[in-house]
C-alpha cells in the first residue's frame, strides 16, 4: 500500500480550513489511518475545528488503552467511537470559547484492510473506490440537497448546481449526539481509494477523478495533479485529497 495526501487553500479563500492525516503504517491497534476534515466557522474557528478533530481522532486511537484486545472485527467500533469522542470535545471547546462558537467540521476517516475499507463519516467530505473501469462513491453526503435527491425532488444535474448544495445536515461539533455513519464496503475490485473534501469533488466530476487516479505516476504526483487541476478549474474552496494505492 502506498498513500499520499495534499491540502491546499485554493484560489479564492484566505485561509485553509481543511486538515488531513495520512498514515500507511500502524496507529495504535489499527494497521493504518487516513482522515480528511473540512472545517467551518468564523475567524479561525473552522481551521481550529478540523485541526482538533484530526488530532483528537488520531490521539484517541494511538492512545487507546485496550489496544491489545482490538481485533479486525472491532475496527469500525473503534473508529466511530473516536469520531464521536472528537465531536463532543470540539463542541465543548466551542462552548467554552466565544471566538469558536458554532465551529464544526466534516470528517471522513478510514482504515484499509485486505479487501475491505472501514469508514467513519459525517458531513460531505467523501470516500471513493476507484478501478480502471469505474468509480464508486462509498459515503453519502449529509446535505440538504442529498435529501432532496433521495426523495426524487431533484435530478443529479439540478443538485450539482443547487444554491443550497453546501448546506450540511450533520456536522462534527454540533450539540447533542454525534451521529456518525459507520460502513465496511467491499473494495475487492478497486485499485485505489480516494478521500477528499468538497473543494475537490465540486471542481472535478467523477470521470475526471477516475482518469487522474488511474493515470501514470507515483501516488504523490497523482494526488498533487488532482489538487492542481481543481485549482486550474477555479479553486473556489480549500482542496484536500488523500490517495491510497491498494493494488499497484
Amino acid at each position: 500500500m502506498y498513500a499520499a495526501g495534499k491540502t491546499d487553500v485554493g484560489l479564492t479563500r484566505s485561509q485553509n480550513q481543511d486538515s488531513i492525516y495520512v498514515s500507511a503504517t500502524p496507529v495504535g491497534p489499527l494497521p493504518n489511518l487516513f482522515i480528511v476534515a473540512d472545517g467551518m466557522g468564523g475567524h479561525n474557528a473552522g481551521d481550529e475545528a478540523s485541526k482538533q478533530a484530526v488530532k483528537l481522532i488520531s490521539g484517541y486511537i494511538s492512545d487507546f488503552p485496550a489496544a491489545a484486545f482490538v481485533k479486525p472485527d472491532n475496527y469500525l467500533d473503534l473508529l466511530v467511537n473516536a469520531v464521536q469522542f472528537a465531536g463532543g470535545m470540539v463542541y465543548s471547546q466551542a462552548e467554552e470559547d466565544p471566538a469558536k462558537k458554532g465551529m464544526g467540521t466534516t470528517v471522513t476517516a478510514c482504515v484499509v484492510r485486505d479487501e475491505k475499507i472501514v469508514i467513519a463519516h459525517i458531513g460531505d467530505s467523501r470516500a471513493y473506490a476507484v478501478s480502471p473501469e469505474r468509480i464508486t462513491q462509498l459515503t453519502t453526503d449529509h446535505t440538504y440537497v442529498e435529501q432532496l435527491l433521495k426523495t426524487g425532488r431533484l435530478t443529479p444535474e439540478e443538485a450539482r448546481n443547487h444554491p443550497r448544495r453546501h448546506v450540511l445536515t450533520r456536522v462534527l461539533g454540533a450539540p447533542g449526539h454525534c451521529e456518525v455513519d459507520g460502513i465496511v464496503p467491499d473494495i475487492s475490485d478497486a485499485t485505489a481509494v480516494l478521500l477528499c473534501s468538497d473543494g475537490l469533488s465540486n471542481m472535478l466530476d467523477n470521470e475526471k477523478i477516475m482518469e487522474m487516479v488511474n493515470s501514470l505516476g507515483h501516488v504523490e504526483d497523482r494526488v498533487h495533479a488532482m489538487v492542481n487541476e481543481a485549482n486550474r478549474r477555479g479553486g473556489h474552496d480549500n482542496i484536500s485529497a488523500i490517495l491510497i494505492d491498494i493494488k499497484r
